[in-house]
């Protein structure tokens, strides 16, 4: 896949999905770091249920910080494995309290170095939060489309981080996530995706594949 060819799909699905923007429900950017740590292994719109009660009582780093474990993990229980991501919330609102005066970091190498805080945490905090694009983030859609697409061959999401990089120019880094989510929650789903449909269809190298398993 050249550049060329990546931007031809990126445009089409501009065209598909416009204005495309974070579905998370945030007002700052503590909220968003909480409710991007809560959606690993959940939906967006299952966190946006949960974070209004949190947010109004849990507004400041400190008060994460000082949250009683049990009471938090029964609070943010619907998320999915609320005992890892308790703690995590917990561990790195100390961090921020401790280490950065209360007030969530705003560059990559400082928002990596709290609990729970990896490369696609850190990158959607930093484009959404603070308007800072240093890359690209990696979900388990964005990795999953670029490998149908021919995006990249790798599997681990910093590798394929590293592979949009170089493949997209950096004025759509942003894009590119949101286009990538919103297609792979609408059309390109995991277990069959929908390619009759597909406005990428004579552009994407595993349609062939998916038309003859799942329509022939």
């Amino acid at each position: 896949m050249n550049q060329k060819e990546a931007l031809k799909i990126l445009d089409l699905l501009e065209k598909q999905y416009s204005h495309p923007h974070i579905a998370l429900h945030f007002h700052k950017p503590l909220e968003l770091l909480v409710a991007t740590i809560l959606s690993a292994q959940s939906t967006d719109a299952q966190i946006n249920k949960t974070t209004p009660a949190l947010f109004k009582k849990y507004k400041t780093a400190k008060d994460y910080a000082e949250a009683d474990v049990e009471e938090f993990q029964k609070e943010i229980y619907s998320s999915g494995f609320y005992k890892s991501k308790a703690k995590n919330i917990i561990a790195a609102a100390k961090r921020i309290v401790s280490d950065f005066g209360g007030e969530v970091p705003d560059t990559m190498d400082e928002l990596t170095r709290l609990p729970g805080v990896a490369r696609k945490t850190a990158n959607i905090v930093l484009a959404n939060a603070f308007g800072k694009v240093v890359g690209i983030a990696v979900d388990t859609h964005v990795a999953r489309l670029s490998q149908r697409l021919g995006f990249s061959k790798n599997k681990d999401p910093n590798k394929i981080e590293q592979d949009l990089l170089e493949l997209i120019p950096k004025e759509r880094w942003y894009e590119i996530n949101h286009l990538l989510i919103g297609h792979g929650r609408a059309v390109c789903n995991a277990k069959k995706p929908k390619c009759p449909s597909c406005v990428l269809r004579e552009l994407c190298p595993s349609a062939p594949h998916f038309l003859e398993e799942h329509y022939s």
